[in-house]
């Protein structure tokens, strides 16, 4: 298994955006509104880690991070790296359904990288016809 690695520069901080679906929709929003407020508060305090630069939390594979957090049914956040600055949010669980949530978190970076290559394509167009399409 390929592990993807990042180096973290000293003192960088992220932007950390929830990956939002066609819809309007947020997965991490609709995870995180459902957690107990002890669980929201532990998760809360990762995103602010995350923020502030630190993924010592975070173990890369298949293209995604799993931020651990070492309390109670042992909660994961699913995240992924958009460029060096942005952090998006893919998702979260528990231990207990990890590789379905693993599953989805890829599937979903999978989407947002195609949707965002096609999105580049067009504006390329765009730019080198001078005309919009449809």
């Amino acid at each position: 298994m390929q592990k993807d690695t990042f180096m973290l520069l000293f003192g960088m901080a992220f932007q950390v955006l929830e990956l939002l679906l066609n819809n309007g929709s947020s997965p991490y929003a609709q995870w995180f509104d459902g957690l107990a407020p002890d669980i929201a508060a532990k998760v809360a305090t990762a995103k602010y880690r995350m923020q502030q630069g630190n993924l010592s939390s975070v173990e890369w594979f298949r293209g995604i991070g799993e931020y651990k957090i070492n309390y109670g049914a042992g909660w994961r956040i699913y995240l992924a790296k958009d460029g060096i600055e942005i952090i998006m949010l893919l998702g979260g669980g528990s231990k207990n359904g990890q590789q379905r949530d693993i599953d989805k978190a890829v599937e979903l970076w999978k989407g947002y990288k195609q949707a965002k290559a096609n999105l580049l394509k067009k504006t390329q167009s765009i730019v080198a016809t001078g005309k919009r399409k449809g």
